[in-house]
């Protein structure tokens, strides 16, 4: 498949480039230094590449797409432990597709409130 089609038919799929190869797959989490992600490549039988396209069609859209999808899908994404790849980010771009973090989850947008004391005299 051409990366335009996978772009307009699997949104939550993302390509990786790494070294020189490109990985197409479902990136479960980044920071400053690290990057994991499914490969889709990697994936062993037909059946279970479908069965990974129908969670992360389900990861898509029925979450609010903050939450990596090992952790929206939590007992359904173990069996896919083998395909998950750890990487640099120094020796990765993204070409397209989301990126997924937790550290994302952690920064809360705080409200800083004023209150003026007034003396009643």
């Amino acid at each position: 498949m051409e990366l335009t089609n996978i772009q307009e038919n699997f949104p939550f799929l993302s390509c990786v480039r790494c070294q020189g190869t490109e990985y197409i797959g479902i990136i479960q989490n980044h920071d400053d230094k690290i990057m994991s992600f499914y490969d889709f490549d990697s994936i062993r039988t037909s059946n279970e590449k479908q069965l990974f396209l129908d969670y992360g069609d389900v990861w898509w859209h029925e979450s609010n797409r903050l939450l990596p999808i090992s952790i929206f899908l939590t007992g359904r994404m173990t069996q896919y432990r083998y395909c998950l790849k750890t990487v640099n980010m120094k020796d990765v771009t993204v070409e397209f597709g989301p990126i997924t973090s937790l550290n994302n989850l952690i920064k809360k947008r705080i409200k800083k409130r004023q209150i003026q004391l007034i003396k009643k005299t």
